[in-house]
């Protein structure tokens, strides 16, 4: 996939060129799901959101209705990362309602995981210190997101930010200390 044809089929596709848009799709899907396998395998073992379905799920958000420009490669897949984030996050909510079962969890009788509902809770704490990270550090918080929502490595990170590696490194040091400080301090279901 050549950087010229995405970023060309990236403008397009903001333009609400729906042939661009899947064609775009095309290109990217292999990377997409590439980054959502690697932000799934985080996640605990029975999830039944699947790599396949949060990759299409994303795209849908990034191409839906809306008319959206965006202004290239790195805006594509930030917002990519932040739409995997959104899902992720309205999915762990969406678990913890009462008419979603709330507190009951589904218990598969060979591999009881009691675990379960606290990482939802940490999902939850995570994206609340997240947003606080972005209102103080926007391009620290940019860089945990591409990073852990969207399954990003540092290197290909610091790319899309357009930054040295070794400032996305020093950068990442800081968001990581800044957010595990507020993650200690935050209480399971507390967000």
């Amino acid at each position: 996939m050549s950087r010229g044809e995405v970023t060309r089929l990236i403008q397009a596709a903001g333009g609400s060129d729906r042939v661009a848009a899947e064609q775009l799709f095309t290109l990217v899907y292999d990377e997409l799901k590439r980054l959502a396998e690697q932000r799934m395998r985080g996640e605990r073992a029975g999830n039944t959101l699947q790599a396949t379905a949060l990759v299409h799920e994303t795209y849908l958000r990034l191409v839906g209705d809306a008319e959206v420009h965006w202004q290239g490669r790195r805006h594509f897949f930030a917002a990519a990362a932040e739409a995997m984030r959104r899902i992720l996050i309205d999915r762990a909510r969406r678990k913890r309602r009462v008419r979603h079962g709330g507190e009951l969890q589904r218990v598969d009788l060979e591999a009881v995981d009691p675990a379960a509902s606290v990482e939802d809770d940490r999902l939850l704490a995570l994206d609340a210190a997240l947003t606080r990270l972005a209102q103080a550090h926007p391009s620290k918080a940019e860089l945990i997101q591409l990073h852990h929502f969207g399954g990003l490595s540092i290197e290909e990170a610091a790319q899309v930010l357009g930054v040295s590696r070794a400032a996305a490194y020093r950068k990442w040091e800081y968001a990581r200390a800044w957010l595990l400080r507020e993650l200690e301090g935050a209480r399971p279901g507390e967000t």
